[in-house]
This record gives C-alpha cells, sequence and structure tokens, in this order.
C-alpha cells in the first residue's frame, strides 16, 4: 500500500521517458545500418553498376563515329545492353541509341555541335542494361569531351 501512494505522490510523471526512447532509437538505427551493410555484400541481392567508355573520349565539332564500350567494375564488356547519347553542355541534333554486341561496344554516328562562345562542352551517355540482368546505370558515367580547335 506503500509503494501505492509513492506512485501517487510521484510528480516527476515520466521524465526518464524520452531519454529512453532516443537511445532506443539511436541503438536500433545503427543495428539497423550495420544490417543493411551486411546485406549488400551479398551478390545475390547487390546490383552492378556499368559505366561506358567512349573510343575517342576528346573530339572536334561535327561528324564523328564514335565507338561505346558498356563496361562492368571489372572491366568486362556487358552485350545486350542499349546506350543513349545525349547532348550535354555540347549539343546534339537528338538522341542517339545503340544496342552493344557480344563484346560489350556499340557504335554512334554523333555530329556534336558548340556554341558561338563556348570553347569546349559534353556529350552524356546512359545505359539501360540487359533485361533481366543484375546490371543497374545509377551513377554518373564517362562523357565524352568536344573541344573547339
Amino acid at each position: 500500500m506503500r509503494q501505492l501512494e509513492r506512485l501517487r505522490d510521484d510528480e516527476r510523471a515520466i521524465e526518464g521517458l524520452p531519454v529512453r526512447l532516443v537511445i532506443a532509437l539511436v541503438v536500433g538505427v545503427a543495428s539497423l545500418s550495420v544490417m543493411m551493410s551486411m546485406l549488400s555484400g551479398i551478390s545475390g541481392l547487390a546490383v552492378t553498376e556499368l559505366d561506358v567508355r567512349p573510343t575517342p573520349e576528346v573530339v572536334a565539332p561535327g561528324n564523328h563515329t564514335i565507338e561505346v564500350a558498356v563496361v562492368d567494375p571489372d572491366g568486362q564488356g556487358v552485350a545486350d545492353a542499349t546506350v543513349v547519347a545525349r547532348g550535354g553542355s555540347a549539343r546534339l541534333d537528338g538522341v542517339r541509341t545503340a544496342t552493344t554486341d557480344r563484346n560489350g561496344t556499340a557504335e554512334l554516328e554523333l555530329s556534336p555541335t558548340l556554341g558561338a562562345n563556348q570553347r569546349d562542352g559534353t556529350v552524356e551517355f546512359d545505359v539501360k542494361p540487359p533485361a533481366g540482368s543484375e546490371y543497374a546505370d545509377e551513377r554518373g558515367n564517362t562523357a565524352l569531351l568536344v573541344v573547339r580547335e
């Protein structure tokens, strides 16, 4: 009975509860981040980022045939990927697309142009990975540099 009276007369209420909730939240978030980093190391659940390697990497304005290799992080070519070229700071007349062959290369006919007072610019590449693969293209890719002579 005495404990019940002490509890009823206690005016502190739940002052320790918010601190305990914050500590529990911090520990929970830290544990979740450790678990997620462990899962990202499992190759079955992870995706492989693709990049492009244009050849040549630097061109002058005008008509060019650009060979674009789509590669995985190990430098191996990826077949059946779709390469999309679009103007970055250099202009292209429309968008150009091509599909990579079994070696992971595709050829694009590009005619980049620069503005009147522009000394250089870039042509950007995006990759649509092959359907049903573990590949992804979420980061920026290597760009083609266009330099006025």
